[in-house]
């Protein structure tokens, strides 16, 4: 069974930092993609960023030049380093493995809680 663990979550005011953690287990790691979404209060539950097997990133327009997603492909983890922020980043933080094989299907963390005061 896949199971991914989310921690980094906290309290912090607009212009800080935090860094976000994605422990994966029961899945070969560097070869599904993985994800970072968010989902705010009464709100979908959006992209964030996005990095494949392969290292290639994405990121969606709101956080580029302030978030960075990352593997440590020895830890089983993936990080989203989260700087400059904003009140708009206020959300709970999910981290998604997206699985091939031998299916297709996407598997989420529990979810973290990310608030940032003005």
């Amino acid at each position: 069974q896949v199971r991914l663990v989310e921690s980094g979550g906290g309290l912090v005011q607009a212009g800080g930092s935090l860094r976000l953690s994605c422990a994966v287990s029961g899945a070969i790691f560097s070869l599904n993609d993985m994800g970072w979404y968010r989902q705010a209060p009464g709100k979908q539950r959006d992209l964030v960023a996005y990095i494949t097997g392969g290292g290639v990133t994405n990121y969606t327009d709101s956080v580029k030049g302030r978030f960075t997603i990352s593997r440590d492909v020895a830890e089983n983890t993936v990080y989203l380093q989260m700087d400059s922020l904003a009140p708009e980043d206020t959300a709970v933080y999910y981290c998604s493995c997206h699985i091939t094989w031998p299916y297709k299907t996407v598997v989420w963390g529990q979810g973290t809680q990310v608030t940032v005061s003005s």
